[in-house]
């Protein structure tokens, strides 16, 4: 296993990370016995670096017992932000929730300190410094190493980088962001802006959310594209592409997935890839793929079928701005309008 340093902070990774969304009996595997036995192989396969969530059902829960007598041996990274029942207080950014939090994830996870905690998703309700002030409390007090994001743009990272520069307060060290042979758009700014910043970049969907396996195939059905709340798997622009990569794969000698994981681990800005299995033979099919590297001329054909910087649809639960997701915030009131 060749171990890479996240970001700045001197903390050496696997280029796989263990996603453990899956884990969590309500939506995933309903063994949480399985879901240890998962882990352990991962940790003994050389992944030293895994990722929950305080949101993800009983993840932390699992994936704490299953870290018994292990727990030093692991890069452990969770978050905060997402909803957590139906209490408005009980999400976001604030210093309010975030100190409550942290504390609710340690007890989850059976430890006394969280290796990266990462803000969900950007909460543009909170004031940035706010957010960063909680978190740098966190690290004086040794319950955080290091604090990090997901899904946030590349202005805001950089408005973070200098907030927290002319506070004197703890720096993000880290962007969770989506990457796939299907999602490339973070090459535009979001990975130079993260390494102009000294940030590792963690990052989830490099099978995209399931299309990338190759189990998922233009005029098929199977019982993901029967999930009507997977949108991007009727996206008939993303099932063609995927078959140009289903037949690029098979021209390498690969499996689907392996190409797809090569690629998402490929770029030198990328710090480490999330593979987020649901059975033992799920995990498996990945590890296999660990030392895979790809060639200059399949790169070459990445590119052309889909352009770097581009994204063929959007990936399932990826972060949409406000000033894209709520309409009042694009049009004039309508007084304002017929002014004009």
């Amino acid at each position: 296993m060749q171990y890479r340093t996240l970001g700045r902070t001197g903390i050496k990774v696997s280029p796989y990370a263990l996603g453990a969304l899956m884990f969590a009996t309500s939506v995933g595997n309903p063994d949480p016995g399985d879901s240890a036995r998962m882990i352990h192989k991962a940790l003994d396969a050389g992944i030293n670096f895994i990722d929950t969530a305080d949101a993800y059902g009983d993840s932390e829960e699992i994936v704490g017992k299953a870290l018994k007598g292990r727990r030093d041996d692991v890069v452990l990274a969770t978050k905060v932000g997402r909803p957590m029942g139906d209490d408005p207080n009980r999400q976001g950014a604030s210093r309010r929730w975030i100190v409550t939090a942290v504390e609710d994830s340690l007890r989850r996870l059976q430890t006394d300190h969280i290796d990266l905690y990462q803000i969900h998703r950007p909460d543009p309700a909170t004031d940035i410094e706010e957010t960063l002030s909680a978190l740098s409390d966190l690290i004086r007090s040794g319950k955080v190493r290091a604090i990090g994001t997901s899904g946030m743009p590349a202005s805001d990272i950089v408005e973070a980088q200098w907030v927290a520069e002319r506070r004197g307060l703890a720096r993000f060290r880290t962007e969770q962001p989506p990457y796939s042979l299907l999602n490339r758009g973070i090459e535009r700014e979001v990975l130079p802006v993260a390494q102009r910043h000294g940030m590792g970049v963690l990052v989830w969907g490099p099978l995209g959310q399931g299309l990338l396996t190759g189990r998922v195939r233009k005029g098929e059905r199977n019982e993901l594209r029967r999930a009507a709340f997977v949108k991007h798997v009727s996206d008939e622009r993303r099932l063609e592409t995927v078959e140009r990569f289903v037949a690029l794969a098979g021209e390498a000698g690969l499996p689907p997935a392996h190409l797809a994981m090569a690629f998402a681990i490929a770029h030198p800005d990328v710090t480490s890839a999330i593979v987020g299995p649901r059975t033992m033979s799920h995990l498996d099919d990945l590890l296999a793929g660990l030392d895979v590297t790809l060639t200059d001329d399949v790169l070459d054909r990445i590119d052309e079928i889909v352009p770097p910087g581009t994204d063929v649809g959007v990936l399932d639960q990826a972060y949409v701005p406000p000033a894209v997701q709520q309409a009042r915030l694009r049009r004039r009131p309508a007084g304002e309008r017929a002014a004009a």
